[in-house]
């Protein structure tokens, strides 16, 4: 058994590290309250946008624009993708499960370029030497509608210019505070099937001959005007996906840093009752050998 001065070193050590995963599972909650209050008031603007999108789609028929180009003509085609992770550790599967699914993905692309934001996941792929955007370089940290809108400018530049012909978006979405998904999204090329979708409407193909409205005019044409909204539109896109992945990431850290501090608390326990059981014992001793010394005496 170790000894008292041991045991009273092991405890002393516990409550140090119990004090800091009990204030890093505070500051994780703070951080995510901030976090989802700052997208539920930017959320209605980009929800605009993307019903714009929607209603102008419906109305307008056929509509050739850049970003809905499908590039069926290419047989190897470059694929982008923008991968959310953590730019610490300390929580839990968080980081493993994201980069996991994201192994999986890049497998799949006959020539894949990866936009990685988190340094967990820049420090990971960059041991593996995967094909990476040298100039991409920001963290989740904290996430704001600009870094959303820099991101979103680099990404439609390399597709406007024919460098990627498809984008995919991998973020982990916080369905609640202990269920995390890590998701794969198509960002480019746009589906105006699912756009239309996701505004109420039925599938372009089976509608479009009977919405389109020539009352609908967009100045100065729909080409213009998309141009404007789909930049938009794909800022709120991965904006949301940021703090979606930023509070993931707090969940993940809330619910590691709650399961340390209370089997930091196991653990105290348990040395309480061995150091009280050692003082037991030592006092136990020291009264045999007092005893034992009178007996001596006499």
């Amino acid at each position: 058994m170790a000894t008292m001065r041991e045991i009273k070193l092991r405890i002393k050590s516990i409550k140090e590290t119990r004090q800091i995963t009990k204030a890093m599972k505070l500051i994780s909650a703070a951080k995510l309250k901030k976090a989802r209050q700052q997208l539920e008031q930017t959320l209605p603007y980009f929800n605009k946008v993307k019903s714009a999108i929607g209603d102008i789609l419906i109305h307008s028929g056929t509509i050739e624009n850049v970003y809905f180009d499908v590039r069926k003509d290419k047989a190897d085609k470059k694929v982008g993708f923008i991968v959310l992770t953590g730019d610490k550790g300390l929580a839990g599967g968080y980081n493993h499960n994201i980069l996991k699914l994201a192994e999986e993905k890049i497998a799949e692309a006959a020539n894949p370029l990866l936009f990685v934001a988190g340094h967990m996941g820049r420090n990971y792929f960059h041991r593996r030497n995967f094909n990476m955007y040298p100039d991409f370089d920001y963290p989740v940290q904290n996430p704001t509608v600009y870094r959303a809108r820099e991101i979103a400018e680099i990404i439609l530049e390399q597709f406007k210019n024919g460098e990627l012909d498809e984008v995919y978006l991998i973020y982990t979405l916080m369905v609640s505070t202990i269920k995390l998904v890590p998701k794969t999204m198509k960002l480019l090329p746009l589906d105006p099937d699912a756009l239309a979708a996701d505004v109420g409407y039925g599938a372009i193909s089976e509608v479009k001959d009977v919405k389109i409205d020539e009352m609908f005019t967009y100045e100065p044409s729909v080409k213009a005007v998309f141009d404007v909204l789909i930049p938009k539109y794909l800022k709120g896109i991965i904006y949301g996906a940021l703090v979606e992945a930023f509070t993931s990431e707090q969940s993940a850290r809330m619910s590691a840093m709650d399961n340390a501090t209370s089997n930091a608390d196991d653990m105290l326990q348990s040395l309480n009752l061995y150091y009280n059981r050692a003082r037991q014992a030592a006092i136990t001793q020291e009264i045999s050998e007092i005893v034992g010394g009178a007996a001596a005496l006499q």
